[in-house]
C-alpha cells in the first residue's frame, strides 16, 4: 500500500506576526523616547519620561539634539563655562526647568533664553557670574524662581530682570553685590509678584530704611539682609525692630547674624542690641502711629504678612467690629484691599485700631494707633495752632494796653497856653461850692491844678466854711495870677474827673 505522506518535521508554533509588531509600533509611538516622535535620549544622560538628567557627566557643552518635549533638563556639576545662544537651536515649549549649578559658568548670552519661553525654574547657582546685563532675562515672562546665589556677582543693571511679572523668588545671596536697585521693589510694576528677595552675604553697606519700611509685610518677611557690612544706624534698627516684634522669619529666624559697625568701630554689633545704647541710643519702634486732623480723611493700612487671606475685619477703639460699611453715613469704610477709611475725622475717633486676619496657616492681629488733633489743617498757609493764636493774642493785649495807658488825648495837661483870667469873686455858696466837678465851659487852654474854690471858700463836701483863707494880692507880670485853694477842701483834689 502506498506509505501515507510523511508529516513535515514540527516546529515550535508560529505566532502570528501581525499583532506582536503592531504592540511593539503602539509602544514605540507611546514611548517619549522612540525614533519616531521624539528622536533618542542624549548621550550620558539618564531619560525617564520628559526628564533629561545629564549631571555629573563630564559635559563641556549642552548635548544636541535635545528632544522637544523635555520638561526638565538637569545639567549641573558639569563643565559648561558658556551659555550660548545657539545651545537651543530649536525652540523648546515645554521646558519649564533649566538647572545649571556648579558649571564654572562665566557667561551668559542675552539672547540664550529666547527658545525657552515657558521656563518656570532657573537654576545659576554656584558659578562664576559676575554681572547681570541688560534684559539678560527679558524673555523669560513666565519665570517663577531664580537662583543665582554663589556667585561672583558685583553689577546688577536695574534692566535685567525686565518683563519678570511672575517672579515669585529672587535668590542673589553669597556674592559680591554693593548696590541692589531696590527701587525695582519700590515702584512695584516690574516685579509686582516677588515674594522672597535674598540679598545675604553680600557687600550692602547701606540700606533704605524708609523706603523698605513702607513695603508690604508679606514681602518684608522675605527679605534678608543678614550678614552684610551695614553701617549702624537708628532707621535699620527700628526697621529690623519692628520685624522682630512682627515674628518675621527674615529678621526673627537670622538675629544673630544681623549685624552692622558703629562709626569709629572696628568690630561688628548686633542691630537688635543697640536699643538705647551709646553712641546712638536708638529708641524702640512703635508697632503703626497715624497722625491726622479734624475733618481730615485717612486710610488705615492693614500691613499683613500673609497673602491671599482668607477673611479679615478691624475692631474700633470703642470695640465695634467693622466689616463694610461701618457707619450710617459712611464715615468708616471697609475697602477692598483690608484697609480701613476714616472719612471727616472727630477728636472720639482717636485711639488704638486692631485688624484681625486669617492667613493661611496662622491668625495674626496688626495695631494702628491714630492720633486726632484737636484742630483743623487746610494747607500750609492756613496753618494756626493753639500755641501760636494764644501767642498772637498775647501780643495784641499788651499792645493795646500800651495804646490806652500812652495815646489816651488829656484835656488839661498836654498843654500849657493862656491861663484862665481869675473867676470874679462870689460869696455865693452857689458859685461852685455845692459841687466837686468844676465847670470846663469855656475853659480850654486851662492848665492842670489852677481849678481852686473861690474866695468866700467852700467847705469840706460843698458846705461853707468861714475862715477860708484870703487869696494873696494879684501880681503884675506875665504870669496870671494863682488861686490858693483851702488846704482843707476835697474839692481841689478830686477836682476833675478820675481816668479809668
Amino acid at each position: 500500500s502506498p506509505m501515507p505522506p510523511s508529516c513535515p518535521p514540527r516546529a515550535a508554533m508560529p505566532v502570528p506576526a501581525g499583532p506582536l509588531s503592531l504592540l511593539l509600533a503602539l509602544l514605540s509611538l507611546l514611548s517619549p523616547w522612540g525614533s519616531a516622535r521624539g528622536g533618542s535620549c542624549p548621550p550620558r544622560c539618564v531619560c525617564a519620561s520628559n526628564l533629561l538628567s545629564c549631571s555629573q557627566a563630564n559635559l563641556s557643552a549642552v548635548p544636541a539634539p535635545l528632544p522637544r518635549f523635555a520638561a526638565v533638563l538637569d545639567l549641573s556639576h558639569n563643565n559648561v563655562t558658556r551659555l550660548r545662544a545657539d545651545w537651543a537651536p530649536a525652540r523648546l515649549p515645554h521646558l519649564h526647568a533649566l538647572l545649571l549649578s556648579h558649571n564654572g559658568l562665566a557667561f551668559v548670552s542675552t539672547e540664550a533664553f529666547a527658545h525657552v519661553p515657558r521656563l518656570r525654574h532657573l537654576d545659576l547657582s554656584s558659578n562664576r557670574l559676575r554681572a547681570l546685563d541688560e534684559n539678560l532675562f527679558s524673555d523669560l515672562g513666565e519665570l517663577e524662581v531664580l537662583l543665582l546665589y554663589n556667585n561672583e556677582i558685583s553689577t546688577v543693571d536695574r534692566t535685567a530682570f525686565e518683563n519678570l511679572g511672575r517672579l515669585r523668588k529672587l535668590y542673589l545671596g553669597q556674592n559680591r553685590i554693593a548696590r541692589f536697585p531696590l527701587e525695582l521693589l519700590r515702584e512695584g510694576s516690574r516685579l509686582p509678584q516677588l515674594a522672597l528677595l535674598d540679598l545675604s552675604a553680600n557687600r550692602l553697606r547701606a540700606v533704605p530704611a524708609g523706603e523698605l519700611q513702607a513695603l508690604p509685610a508679606w514681602l518684608r518677611d522675605r527679605l534678608y539682609l543678614h550678614n552684610n557690612p551695614l553701617a549702624c544706624d537708628c532707621p535699620l534698627f527700628q526697621l529690623l525692630d519692628r520685624g522682630r516684634r512682627r515674628h518675621l522669619s527674615a529678621v526673627e529666624d537670622f538675629q544673630d547674624e544681623l549685624r552692622c559697625f558703629l562709626p569709629g568701630q572696628s568690630a561688628l554689633t548686633k542691630i537688635l542690641d543697640l536699643a538705647g545704647k551709646q553712641p546712638l541710643n536708638c529708641s524702640k519702634a512703635r508697632e503703626a502711629v497715624l497722625e491726622a486732623h479734624l475733618g481730615d480723611t485717612v486710610t488705615l493700612g492693614c500691613d499683613s504678612r500673609w497673602q491671599g487671606a482668607r477673611s479679615r475685619h478691624w475692631v474700633t477703639p470703642g470695640g465695634e467690629r467693622v466689616l463694610g460699611d461701618g457707619g450710617a453715613n459712611g464715615s468708616v469704610v471697609l475697602l477692598a484691599n483690608g484697609s480701613l477709611q476714616l472719612r471727616a475725622l472727630r477728636p472720639e475717633d482717636g485711639g488704638t485700631y486692631s485688624c484681625w486676619v486669617a492667613g493661611p496657616l496662622l491668625n495674626e492681629t496688626l495695631y494702628v494707633e491714630l492720633l486726632v488733633h484737636n484742630f483743623t489743617l487746610h494747607g500750609p498757609h492756613d496753618t494756626l495752632n493753639t500755641a501760636y493764636t494764644t501767642l498772637v493774642g498775647c501780643i495784641l493785649s499788651v499792645v493795646l494796653v500800651l495804646i490806652y495807658l500812652y495815646l489816651t488825648p488829656c484835656r488839661c495837661c498836654c498843654c500849657r497856653g493862656a491861663e484862665k483870667p481869675p473867676a470874679p469873686r462870689d460869696d455865693s455858696i452857689n458859685s461852685s461850692v455845692l459841687s466837686t466837678t468844676p465847670n470846663h465851659a469855656g475853659a480850654a487852654g486851662e492848665p492842670c491844678g489852677s481849678h481852686a474854690a473861690p474866695a468866700g471858700g467852700a467847705g469840706q463836701n460843698g458846705r461853707f466854711k468861714g475862715g477860708g483863707t484870703p487869696p494873696p494880692p494879684a501880681r503884675q507880670g506875665p504870669k496870671a495870677q494863682r488861686k490858693v485853694s483851702d488846704p482843707d477842701s476835697v474839692s481841689s483834689v478830686f477836682s476833675d474827673t478820675p481816668i479809668v
